[in-house]
């Protein structure tokens, strides 16, 4: 997905900006990078590719060579290199985005197939969107008006951060609030952040929450708003359920404590409904699926245990290497048993979701390996059955890349696709077939997912506030 923090001050701002989008690198793992503005040097960036080094390791060396810099921006980036810096009409700027634009081809085609514009194509062919979004913007007399007009043309969602000349920010949250904008103070400035314990590590205090589509102006003084928020939100769940870091708190909601909620939920329904399987440990898959089950044990009355760990000190994202072969034997590698919680016992583990179901079967297979009895499952979120087209959290380019649409294609072919819903619902004869199903495929001795009810009861706030696409295919 990817993350931002930008801050503005008085004061030289570039370790609040280090280690402000440091502590946003469980959002990406592609690429970051930093752009500094100070009166003395103008505007410095580096972007470095995050692959296979971590975020602090990659810039530490470039903090001597951002001098003076009272307005900066940094970001975490799972798909373009950015920030970007742009020179136009409407004076020079760096830019970062987060987001997703599904119709960026049709973009460029229609608005920049005359001679007058061009783009810098990336090594796969494929337009930076982020210089896609600046383009855009850049069609408009003013920058608010160019963001309006951006967001207007765009089919997905996008968020953006900009940085003036002027050492001023210009943040906009995305038309519906898909994802958090977040703004915290200190006697010298102002901070912006996707994440709130990102600032509060460097002491800043919560200041203001952007609405969805909401433009303001942050310098080291004030909060100016240059358009107001729009009434609808949709803010994505995933946010809850497994993006968001534990100590995070999004609509006056924290992750954590959603989390154990989610999994006490899950085994009060299951209770209810009889279908509470008889085993010796409750258990996380590592690391976000862990606070679910904690709920979970702490409701079913099953132990909670730690029968696998993961070995983070080498490889601390599974998914970093591009090659899938690779991540798979990286995911194994990581995945270090503690022989005495596994061998003969009968073990429940909760995944945050089941999304392709790639490395949840190497998973199987090791447990199964290393000796355990039974093997059950449960996912903290129901069955995902389309590709985000708003933040690329499933990653696919197809929804037939999700376990849960090829199973349903295994079973009824094209047909099934038209009872998706049944599907997701356990208690119909079509969702007991794709469990089974699934149980069969991977391994599992039994298979349960949330509900979609159960989820959003959970999170606890307005339903009608919460993207939840991914399961229901409703906008």
């Amino acid at each position: 997905m990817g993350g931002f923090f930008g801050a503005v001050s008085k004061r030289d701002v570039v370790l609040d900006v280090f280690f402000g989008t440091d502590y946003h690198s469980h959002l990406g793992t592609r690429n970051a990078g930093m752009a500094i503005w100070s009166r003395e040097h103008g505007c410095q960036r580096q972007i470095h590719s995050i692959s296979n080094t971590p975020f602090r390791t990659k810039f530490e060396k470039d903090l001597a060579d951002f001098k003076g810099g009272c307005c900066g921006i940094g970001c975490i980036s799972d798909s373009d290199p950015q920030p970007l810096l742009v020179r136009s009409h409407l004076g020079l700027y760096a830019i970062t985005t987060v987001g997703q634009i599904n119709n960026a081809e049709q973009l460029v085609n229609t608005y920049f197939s005359d001679h007058g514009h061009q783009f810098m194509a990336m090594s796969s062919g494929k337009v930076n969107c982020t210089e896609l979004v600046a383009a855009l913007i850049n069609e408009r007399d003013s920058l608010v008006e160019g963001i309006q007009h951006m967001q207007r043309m765009i089919d997905g969602s996008m968020t953006v951060l900009l940085m003036t000349a002027k050492g001023e920010i210009i943040a906009a949250r995305d038309q519906f609030g898909r994802l958090p904008v977040l703004i915290g103070k200190n006697a010298d400035g102002h901070c912006v952040s996707f994440e709130s314990f990102a600032y509060h590590k460097l002491d800043y205090a919560n200041a203001y929450e952007l609405g969805p589509g909401e433009i303001v102006k942050i310098t080291a003084e004030n909060i100016e708003t240059l358009a107001p928020a729009k009434d609808k939100m949709k803010i994505c769940a995933f946010l809850w359920s497994y993006y968001g870091y534990p100590n995070s708190n999004y609509e006056g909601v924290n992750v954590e404590v959603m989390r154990y909620r989610n999994g006490e939920i899950m085994a009060r329904d299951e209770i209810v409904h009889g279908q509470l399987p008889k085993v010796d440990y409750v258990a996380g898959v590592p690391d976000s699926g862990i606070p679910h089950a904690i709920g979970y044990a702490n409701r079913s009355g099953k132990p909670f245990a730690r029968p696998f760990v993961k070995y983070t000190p080498t490889w601390p994202r599974s998914f970093m290497p591009s090659n899938q072969d690779v991540r798979d034997q990286v995911a194994k590698m990581k995945q270090i048993p503690v022989p005495e919680l596994i061998e003969g016992k009968k073990l429940l583990f909760v995944d945050d979701s089941i999304v392709r179901g790639t490395q949840l079967q190497g998973t199987v297979d090791f447990l199964y390996e290393s000796g355990a009895a039974e093997v059950h499952m449960r996912s903290a979120c129901p069955p995902i059955m389309y590709a985000c087209k708003y933040l690329n959290f499933s990653r696919g380019n197809s929804d037939m890349d999700l376990l849960a649409r090829r199973t349903i294609q295994d079973l009824e072919g094209d047909d099934g696709q038209q009872h998706l819903e049944e599907y997701s619902d356990s208690h119909t004869e079509r969702g007991q077939c794709l469990r089974k199903a699934i149980c069969e495929k991977l391994g599992f001795d039994s298979l349960e997912y949330q509900s979609l009810d159960g989820l959003l009861e959970a999170i606890g706030i307005d339903p009608e506030k919460i993207c939840t696409y991914c399961w229901d295919g409703k906008e």
